[in-house]
């Protein structure tokens, strides 16, 4: 039995709701929902609202911002700096407490509030639903806000409105509908208000229905709400993205592991060193203790997060000037080692303007230029002959039987607008190419309007031409030229015969081969007499028709996305359209941009259901793959496949059907000027000017964020070294401790810091676009990482500093065999020593970690010149711990003579040459099995 009463249908809910309303003829669905033409009245809308709630999307789940914000503080690396500041705090070091609790603190803050920007500025974009719209209430028409609709409102709806609710249409004149924020579907889709079967049919096919997000593309319509809120398409869609789990990035995980390594190293060397010491130093438990909070205050690299932090907060702010809002840090970096992108072909791939190409009129072909809807482009004839009347004749008649409008430019704007049908909008366009604007076409009045409907597949007005009625008509050309019994062919109308026929259906073949969409246009001089008592019948003048032409247009590709793809192409991306549109239009689209070439395989998302995750992954091997026809839940399983296939997947999209796509990939990007507020907010990264040419720019930044978080990371590992054996020495040697913890602390926190930020701001090398995307397994800190900043450059160092502890004893009159004062002012000019030592090295270790493998020359001495402010700070920071006497009683040092800066000064060239001589030999014993095969 069918439902009676509102509260009867929520029961059904749960079910495929759209269909049942799509089954009931008109009047029984306005009984249903107890409401009537004369709309509901304040008592009973007050009632369904306190019963259904506001019509506003359920807000996402978030957790609370004092959540949030504690995250920043108790992250594994977090916990790591916390455990050090502790062990400091029992090693009765205060002030090393306080120093690791700052960076902690002062990290975690900034990290808050970069995350807090960009999630505010996400929130700013517009949102989709309307602010207000129009109903029918106590039999009069009313402006009322969106959120007061309920179940059983009357909307009334007109050209260029937007659909507040799902509604079953009661009346339609005209109706078309812009579909396409939920369905991917570029053309405007006609309305019925008849009931139909909906066996078979996805929600948005159900043509008696108008839903929530889109828009009323032209005519108008009335129709009776039965699904507000969450409860409709568009809240169903963004429920899928709500329960969406977030996916760690790659550069958390990675985070992650070198915090393990990191903490198993620091651990196991202090562990392994108290023992040592104890044991077989003498030393006693106190002093084991202290010697072990040494070894791991000197393996932590408490510089790492602030500088990590920061370097990622710069790649947000690059990305910024390139239009590419970034709400999350880490995001940055998920970017660089995205293998693959889905995107959604239409407004993101092409224009979302339809645009008349060619036409053909009286068998010649002409071509139009220009795209969009600019008015200034012109018309060149291709054939030898030219029939300036019959295309003139062509683009009037298609102009006169069209519903949509051209609205001039609003101040501060430069194009033009349209309200109504894109596909009309472009055929008015291409009239004015030719002088036919809107106010020459106005002196032919329109008498009357037979509309298109989707079982007719054509549309016909009645305009009086000369003082005599004249049908214009226009559709697919399956249905007019049937109906055509004479043609304008070459200066002249005559009988259209199967021989004109046939090279009118190859002219039109050869145009829809190449992805155009193709629409006849016909006319007739009607009798006046035809016109019964009810007005004029479609069968009685959709007859012998006169055929003019035919017109082809498409939703142009945007001009800078070839380019996009082939840079992503060269840098081994894939990329795969994913599009709600049909596929010959798909592959016409993919074909034109380069995507892909003319053996293109194209799926469908009916296809895509009959096959198990095994087949889909099968699937997925070919390299010409594109979907076509699909919906939210389809390209959910496309994510999730490639994601089992351990690609780092992004997703491209603006309409609510790429939200839960967007969600749940490793990177969503999601349109900023004309997506959706759902695809927004599920989305990581927004592009300001809707551009596909920024996603790979923001490929190409997050890249280069990956190899300068490589390039900082080595320079700071590389400083553990000359920190961590001064405290060896002392235990198995027994000499003073040639640097002190607060002199590392000195280092990690002091004069490393700006350094590694400024590696971390280093320009993209030349060949960052060339490489393929690392694999999801490889490791920030892999051997060879490692292995130099430990084993080569770590111990450069150490050995330079330990030069520099010896040579101020030396200087005092020290030799070999002489025991070394721990105390005194020697002592402390040769620990100043070793602390200039490692700041001496590190300036030229800067430069050497500009590259692994490239020469300094090569990459450009002075191209990064924020390093050279970097360094100038480092220096003058040092000078000022050694020569302000408070702070050099603070860390244990003394001032340096200028004979101990005239050594000092040739540590850091020296380890520059070193590791410029290991980066030749590097390369040559690469080249050497080349030359050998050769």
């Amino acid at each position: 039995m069918e439902p009676r009463t509102v509260e009867d249908t929520r029961h059904r809910m749960n079910e495929p709701i759209t269909a049942h309303w799509a089954s009931l003829p008109a009047d029984k669905a306005i009984t249903a929902l107890a409401s009537s033409s004369e709309g509901l009245d304040e008592r009973e809308v007050a009632a369904r609202l306190l019963q259904h709630g506001s019509n506003t999307l359920p807000r996402p789940f978030r957790r609370p911002w004092y959540l949030k914000f504690a995250a920043d503080f108790v992250h594994l690396f977090a916990l790591l700096l916390w455990t050090g500041a502790i062990l400091a705090w029992v090693a009765g070091m205060p002030q090393l407490t306080w120093a690791i609790v700052a960076v902690i603190l002062i990290n975690g803050c900034f990290s808050y509030w970069q995350e807090y920007q960009a999630e505010r500025a996400a929130e700013a974009l517009q949102a989709l639903l309307p602010r207000q719209v129009t109903v029918r209430r106590r039999g009069q028409e009313q402006m009322v806000r969106v959120d007061e609709i309920v179940p059983g409102d009357w909307l009334v709806l007109t050209e260029g409105e937007a659909v507040p609710a799902d509604a079953r249409l009661v009346a339609v004149e005209r109706l078309r509908v812009d579909a396409s924020s939920l369905t991917g579907e570029s053309r405007p889709v006609p309305r019925s208000a008849g009931a139909i079967d909906p066996t078979g049919k996805t929600s948005a096919a159900l043509s008696n229905l108008v839903f929530a997000g889109t828009t009323v593309a032209g005519g108008r319509g009335e129709a009776v709400v039965f699904a507000t809120g969450a409860a409709t398409e568009f809240g169903r869609i963004a429920q899928l993205t709500h329960v969406q789990n977030e996916r760690p990035s790659p550069l958390q995980l990675e985070l992650e592991r070198v915090t393990r390594v990191v903490t198993f190293l620091a651990a196991g060397l202090g562990i392994i060193f108290f023992i040592v010491g104890t044991f077989l130093g003498g030393l006693s438990p106190l002093e084991g203790f202290l010697f072990a909070i040494g070894i791991i205050v000197a393996n932590v690299p408490e510089g790492l997060l602030p500088t990590l932090t920061l370097a990622l907060a710069l790649g947000v702010r690059k990305m910024a000037k390139r239009n590419a809002l970034v709400k999350r840090l880490s995001a940055v970096e998920t970017l660089g080692a995205t293998t693959v992108i889905l995107t959604d072909k239409t407004g993101t791939l092409t224009e979302n303007e339809m645009t008349v190409r060619e036409t053909w009129a009286a068998g010649i072909r002409y071509q139009l230029n220009g795209t969009g809807y600019d008015l200034t482009g012109t018309v060149e004839c291709v054939d030898h002959e030219n029939d300036s009347q019959a295309m003139t004749q062509l683009l009037r008649t298609a102009a006169l039987c069209c519903d949509a409008r051209l609205i001039p430019p609003a101040k501060g704007r430069d194009r033009w607008q349209i309200l109504g049908d894109p596909t009309e909008a472009a055929i008015l366009v291409a009239a004015a190419k030719i002088g036919l604007s809107q106010e020459n076409l106005s002196t032919w009045p329109r008498l009357a309007e037979l509309p298109f409907d989707s079982t007719r597949k054509r549309m016909t007005t009645i305009q009086q031409i000369e003082g005599s009625p004249v049908a214009c008509v226009k559709g697919a050309p399956s249905e007019i030229f049937p109906r055509c019994i004479k043609a304008r062919w070459s200066g002249e109308v005559i009988d259209f015969d199967n021989h004109h026929r046939r090279i009118a259906e190859i002219a039109r073949d050869q145009l829809a081969d190449r992805g155009l969409r193709v629409l006849a246009v016909a006319a007739r001089d009607l009798d006046p007499q035809l016109q019964g008592s009810d007005g004029w019948r479609v069968d009685e003048v959709e007859r012998n028709l006169t055929l003019l032409g035919l017109l082809a247009m498409e939703d142009p590709p945007r001009p800078e996305v070839p380019a996009a793809l082939a840079a992503c192409h060269q840098a081994g991306v894939r990329v795969i359209m994913v599009t709600g549109d049909d596929g010959l239009t798909a592959a016409a689209i993919s074909r034109e941009i380069g995507l892909h070439t003319d053996h293109t395989k194209t799926v469908t998302g009916a296809e895509l259901d009959t096959l198990d995750p095994q087949k889909i992954g099968q699937l997925l091997d070919n390299p010409n793959l594109l979907f076509a026809r699909v919906a939210p839940e389809h390209k959910m399983r496309l994510v999730e496949a490639f994601q089992q296939r351990g690609e780092v997947v992004a997703v491209t999209g603006d309409g609510v059907n790429d939200a839960p796509a967007l969600k749940r990939a490793d990177i969503g990007v999601a349109m900023g000027a004309t997506g959706t507020d759902v695809a927004r907010q599920a989305a990581d990264m927004i592009l300001a000017d809707d551009n596909f040419a920024s996603i790979v720019a923001a490929i190409e930044e997050g890249r280069a964020v990956y190899d300068n978080v490589r390039k900082f990371v080595t320079y700071i590992f590389a400083s553990n070294v000359p920190e961590i054996i001064p405290f060896v020495a002392f235990v198995l040697f027994r000499i003073p401790l040639p640097l002190t913890v607060m002199q590392i602390l000195a280092v990690d926190l002091g004069t490393d810091l700006l350094p590694a930020l400024a590696l971390g701001a280093d320009p993209a090398e030349s060949d960052v676009m060339r490489r393929p995307p690392r694999a999801r397994n490889s490791r920030l800190l892999n051997p060879s990482t490692l292995l130099r900043s430990y084993c080569w450059l770590g111990l450069i160092e150490a050995g330079f500093a330990f030069g520099g502890y010896f040579f101020a004893y030396w200087l005092a009159g020290w030799h070999w065999g002489i025991p070394l004062s721990g105390s005194g002012p020697i002592y402390l000019l040769a620990t100043t020593m070793s602390l200039a030592s490692i700041v001496a090295c590190q300036v030229g270790n800067a430069f050497a970690c500009r590259s692994s493998r490239q020469s300094i020359r090569q990459i450009g001495f002075a191209s990064n010149r924020m390093l050279f402010i970097g360094i100038f700070v480092e220096l003058a920071l040092l000078l000022f711990l050694i020569y302000t006497p408070s702070l050099a009683a603070i860390f244990g040092l003394a001032p340096l003579r200028p004979r101990h800066w005239l050594l000092l000064i040739l540590f850091g060239p020296l380890l520059l040459l070193l590791e410029e001589g290991r980066k030749v030999a590097s390369r040559h014993m690469d080249a050497t099995p080349t030359r050998r095969a050769t």
